[in-house]
């Protein structure tokens, strides 16, 4: 059985008592009976093995932010430790392994006492917490200390990892969302049976090409709300390429192409023949795009007037609906009226 994480309540904001150092600085306090974080070290007991192996250990909350940004796209896995912990102790092991497993991702350590300001902004509650970022986004997390669990979730966000191949061209704050949509909740019609849908969510020689005409009607669904802010929608040069298209988000049921001709979209585009290039941003209306569970995308023709559509690589760019604003900055402390 996994060891559950210790818990460390919120609570409000409270100064410490005359005379002991660190006023007015927040604490992250575990709860009764859990692990008991001491500001002095010599009550703390043990804490975990020195980082190793492929672990980066934060020293201070300046540091943390810029780690962050030498990660990039590529899967950054941040463990909040805490001295004293039994199940922090126990997972050690597993996630110094983890990292020289998985070099393709970024792996860095957290002590809750060390960067406080960093375990309130990111709103620790247990140790040990593993939250998971891109682009300095937050897009997940995992509490406690089962090391399969914790495996599993690290291979999830690495399937089809956009890290692998850094996209220069997504800003930062922003991400490849490939990760988050959802194949099974995906449809396609008039997608030819030897080349659908799923080809071009993959960069390789495949493709989605449509059947009987030159007309797609893709829906996409996502795991969880995102907003968008971009897509790539790449094809070939030779007249095929997608060129008309239109976009609906969050329909509640499937739409056919009579009905996708006639209705208003969220948003109208007609792409010019460097919009599906390899190196192609598509820009969207942010703002139309902010709480998005689906998207339908409605390819009404091509560049050529060619009899089929082809479409070589499609994703989205933008962040999570609950990504963390790292600018908000949230106090975990003791509760009113304790002593630190």
């Amino acid at each position: 059985m996994a060891a559950p994480a210790s818990r460390l309540p919120q609570a409000k904001m409270a100064a410490a008592p005359p005379g002991r150092a660190g006023r007015g600085v927040p604490r992250v306090r575990a709860a009764r009976g859990a692990c008991r974080a001491r500001r002095d070290a010599a009550d703390r007991g043990p804490g975990p093995p020195p980082a190793m192996g492929g672990v980066k250990a934060i020293g201070n909350d300046a540091e943390f932010q810029p780690e962050l940004s030498a990660a990039g796209s590529r899967l950054a896995v941040v463990k909040f430790t805490m001295r004293g912990c039994g199940p922090c102790l126990r997972i050690a092991p597993a996630f110094n392994a983890l990292s020289n497993k998985y070099p393709q991702a970024t792996f860095l350590e957290v002590d809750v006492h060390q960067c406080q300001g960093t375990a309130a902004t990111n709103n620790i509650s247990a140790t040990p917490t593993f939250l998971f970022f891109r682009n300095k986004v937050r897009i997940d997390q995992y509490q406690g200390a089962d090391a399969v669990g914790l495996e599993e979730k690290i291979k999830q966000h690495l399937e089809n990892d956009p890290g692998n191949n850094e996209d220069t061209d997504i800003p930062t704050g922003y991400m490849d969302l490939m990760p988050f949509i959802n194949k099974a909740g995906c449809e396609c019609l008039n997608e030819s049976d030897e080349h659908g849908f799923d080809n071009c969510l993959r960069k390789d020689s495949t493709y989605l090409e449509s059947d009987c005409d030159e007309q797609l009607l893709i829906t996409v669904a996502f795991s969880q709300p995102v907003k968008l802010y971009s897509m790539k929608l790449q094809g070939p040069d030779n007249g095929q390429g997608p060129k008309y298209i239109k976009i609906f988000i969050n329909l509640p049921r499937s739409m056919d192409f009579e009905e996708a001709e006639r209705s208003e979209p969220t948003q109208a585009l007609e792409l010019t023949p460097d919009d599906i290039k390899e190196d192609g941003i598509i820009q969207l209306r942010y703002v139309k795009f902010q709480n998005v569970n689906s998207v339908t995308l409605f390819v009404q023709s091509n560049h050529g007037d060619e009899e089929t559509t082809r479409i070589t690589y499609f994703t989205f760019i933008g962040t999570p609906v609950q990504a963390t604003n790292m600018n908000d900055f949230k106090r975990v402390v003791g509760k009113k009226g304790e002593s630190h």
